[in-house]
């Protein structure tokens, strides 16, 4: 069988199943030895599968499955021996009342190469391409708003942790509320200091304060209970009506207060105090 090949007329019946049993079991056995037979039945194959996509559905004319069924079983009766298959072999000259032969309705629609299964797969490359960007675009959007929500929830959170300090500052059982004077005067000046040592929280709000020189300021400080040196505690400077305030300035957690002082300092602050102390007051229990 390799010395000869298949013609292209029985592999299209072979395709459509048209041959007889022995025919059919002939060409499947050369089929296994023969690589062009094989490639020529899958593009045969191919073909009929277009062909059958690309033709809208028509009904059967009446009365030609019987004349088609006649005809091959007459090819039938007349055909080679099955081991006469030959790309040379003698075509019937077709019958006008027959339709036409299968293998050239194929050759004059549809064309032997055809660019559709190769435009298949780069179709769907570039589909995944343009998917996959789309998809990374989304994704680098959707952080962009995460980061936004995150630092935006940073944010009230440290305004709430702030507002929380204040309030326990102000209303904490052991926050410490001490009134600072200065003495007999009319109105005296006056400061009032709350303070909760665990949580480093104080809040200071002075009334009736003196005016002072440009580079001068009030500095409020802590006189810790266990004998260690003053801890300054915030730098003040009163308004027009003598108010002033210091809330929450950095001090460390957890030093008991003694006492508190209020000094006149120059403009950048000290890290002691001096002379003289013009507001003070000892922490009640």
């Amino acid at each position: 069988m390799n010395a000869h090949h298949i013609s292209e007329d029985d592999l299209l019946l072979y395709s459509l199943q048209s041959l007889s049993a022995g025919q059919t079991a002939a060409a499947e056995l050369h089929l296994e030895t023969c690589p062009e037979c094989s490639r020529n039945l899958s593009e045969i194959s191919g073909d009929l599968v277009l062909l059958s996509l690309s033709v809208e559905p028509q009904p059967i004319p009446s009365g030609a499955r019987e004349r088609f069924l006649k005809r091959v079983a007459s090819e039938s009766q007349t055909a080679a021996p099955v081991g006469e298959f030959t790309a040379a072999a003698p075509r019937r000259q077709p019958i006008l009342s027959d339709p036409p032969e299968p293998s050239r309705v194929i050759r004059q629609i549809q064309p032997r190469r055809s660019w559709f299964p190769v435009l298949i797969p780069w179709a769907a490359a570039f589909a995944l391409l343009v998917l996959t960007g789309f998809l990374g675009n989304r994704n680098q959007k959707l952080s962009e708003l995460l980061d936004i929500d995150k630092g935006q929830i940073a944010q009230l959170s440290a305004q709430a942790g702030r507002a929380q300090q204040v309030l326990d500052a102000l209303t904490a059982p052991a926050a410490k509320s001490v009134t600072l004077t200065e003495g007999k005067q009319t109105p005296p000046p006056s400061g009032h200091t709350s303070y909760l040592a665990e949580k480093a929280a104080l809040v200071f709000v002075g009334n009736n304060l003196k005016p002072i020189a440009g580079d001068k300021t009030y500095e409020l400080w802590i006189i810790p209970e266990d004998g260690r040196a003053p801890l300054p505690a915030g730098l003040f400077r009163p308004d027009d009506h003598g108010a002033a305030s210091v809330v929450l300035p950095p001090l460390p957690a957890g030093v008991p207060a003694k006492a508190f002082a209020v000094t006149v300092e120059r403009a950048e602050g000290a890290s002691s105090p001096t002379m003289p102390i013009v507001l003070s007051g000892a922490a009640g229990l």
